[in-house]
């Protein structure tokens, strides 16, 4: 009996510290070949495209990854960075050709839609189900529903800031200096004063900078823009009726405002073509202020990039739309050899702390060292020119960013209280909405081209809108935006009753 006795506790003893083994631990999903069903096969090596720069010690960091996905899914890691110049045309090739990838940044500015279209991406749904659990568990539906197209998920939203407003990025000491109330500022109309008092305090500056890739109407939206603002969803409902944006009275009062401050010197006489960045111009000491979309530690970020420190004022509620879902997400192309493991590699992307860290910023005590808690810092004698490892700062674009570390110049609990705002956000009633534009893609196309012809002279004050605004809108239904607004209602009414 004692013998019995004896062998039984060595079996509950043994029992517990396997249960322990499996379970321990901060970080979730997948723990060895044994739960992943393959002991004794090869590790499958998962090929990574973002977009982004190599470094010199990518190949360590990608080592170090590996270190933990074999232990927990066991595979490897291959990084492979592509340029934002050499995106569009590398990635095309690559997905055509249906190169090996395993795991690849898809996005609504690079046309996720349309590579859905072509048949590059799986579709996730069982992937997800049977190898993203953790992935569901974190991630709203609603975001989710946003990497939907016609009823199928093919992309995974990242996990972070899931909504925007519009606002005005300001010097702080000039509104001190000039003794500007920001807590007066609450529309565009508000602005006119400030602007005044910076035009005649600071005759060598520019009261508001901006530029043709995001103009100060596009910085305050008042619509859904439903991925490209050809065809828009007003005050983000509006019945689910789509309309043209242009038409909108809404746009013409805009319009009106920007002439106003174009006539009184407030922005410069290049607007419209300037390509220069508008934080660029007011670290120059060119400029006071720009329209940027805001999120939590905007103005602390902006003070970064200046050099100069900013306050921020937002100037419309912050709304959550499939445009800020949809800008950052992962997929797996058809060239993946291995689906399953890619998608149990972007399930710890979501869940795994260690190896999201890696991935955006190296190794502890290489790349970076700890300050205190979860804040970070380069090493004495190492800077973000030196460093053996930088991927930009694009954490955005990986898994769960909440799992991120933070820098000196972020606000400590950054990640605690973007989440408040994720919450806090009014949702759009066509958020998770996603419009294929391949049915009209010869209109899209004909469109955009008036736009581009059009849109920053309007949007900058520089073309008198009484005169340009109604042959601008003459050329657009010339172009056939009346045909892309009835495909986009056709699809967005389709999509609702899935909803249901």
């Amino acid at each position: 009996m004692k013998k019995v006795s004896l062998l039984l506790i060595l079996m509950l003893v043994f029992s517990i510290i396997a249960f322990g083994c499996s379970n321990g631990g901060q970080n979730s999903g997948a723990t060895g070949p044994s739960a992943t069903g393959d002991k004794g096969v090869p590790p499958y090596e998962v090929t990574m495209v973002y977009m982004g720069n190599e470094s010199p010690d990518m190949k360590r960091v990608a080592e170090a990854m590996s270190k933990i996905t074999k232990e927990k899914i066991n595979a490897t890691v291959k990084l492979q960075p592509i340029s934002a110049g050499a995106w569009a045309q590398q990635v095309n090739l690559a997905l055509t050709s249906q190169e090996k990838i395993d795991v690849i940044m898809a996005s609504s500015i690079y046309g996720f839609t349309s590579q859905v279209s072509a048949g590059h991406f799986l579709p996730l749904d069982d992937l997800l189900a049977k190898h993203g659990q953790d992935i569901t568990k974190l991630v709203d539906q609603a975001y989710l529903n946003a990497g939907k197209i016609n009823g199928k998920q093919y992309t995974i939203p990242t996990n972070r800031d899931m909504a925007q407003q519009g606002g005005i990025i300001m010097r702080k000491d000039l509104v001190e200096k000039h003794k500007i109330d920001l807590s007066k500022i609450k529309t565009i109309n508000d602005l006119d004063a400030v602007f005044a008092t910076i035009k005649k305090n600071e005759p060598n500056m520019l009261p508001i900078t901006t530029t043709t890739a995001t103009t100060p109407v596009d910085g305050l939206p008042f619509y859904d823009s439903l991925v490209d603002r050809i065809g828009v969803l007003p005050q983000y409902d509006n019945g689910l009726k789509v309309e043209n944006l242009y038409e909108r009275p809404e746009y013409a009062e805009m319009l009106k405002t920007m002439r106003k401050w174009y006539e009184a010197g407030y922005l410069s006489r290049d607007a419209a073509t300037s390509t220069e960045p508008p934080a660029d111009v007011v670290k120059a000491n060119k400029a006071f202020a720009f329209f940027n979309p805001m999120k939590v530690g905007s103005a602390e970020s902006q003070s970064l990039r200046t050099g100069i420190e900013m306050v921020a004022v937002p100037l419309t509620e912050a709304i959550s739309t499939s445009a800020n879902i949809t800008n950052f997400m992962h997929a797996i192309p058809r060239g993946s050899q291995n689906p399953e493991k890619a998608m149990m590699f972007i399930n710890l992307l979501y869940t795994d702390k260690e190896l999201v860290n890696l991935l955006n910023w190296g190794i502890e005590g290489v790349h970076y060292v700890k300050t205190s808690g979860d804040i970070i810092n380069y090493p004495k004698g190492i800077d973000v020119k030196t460093v053996g490892y930088n991927t930009g700062n694009i954490s955005y674009m990986f898994g769960n960013q909440f799992l991120n570390y933070v820098w000196p110049n972020q606000l400590p609990d950054i990640w605690k209280q973007t989440d408040e705002y994720n919450k806090k956000a009014k949702k759009s009633v066509a958020l998770g909405f996603t419009f294929d534009s391949t049915p009209v893609k010869t209109e899209v196309g004909a469109v955009n081209n008036v736009l581009q012809q059009f849109k920053a002279g309007l949007e900058t004050g520089t073309l008198d809108p009484e005169k340009t605004l109604p042959e601008f809108n003459s050329r657009l239904k010339a172009a056939g935006i009346e045909k892309i607004i009835a495909e986009k209602q056709k699809q967005l009414t389709d999509w609702k009753k899935t909803m249901k």
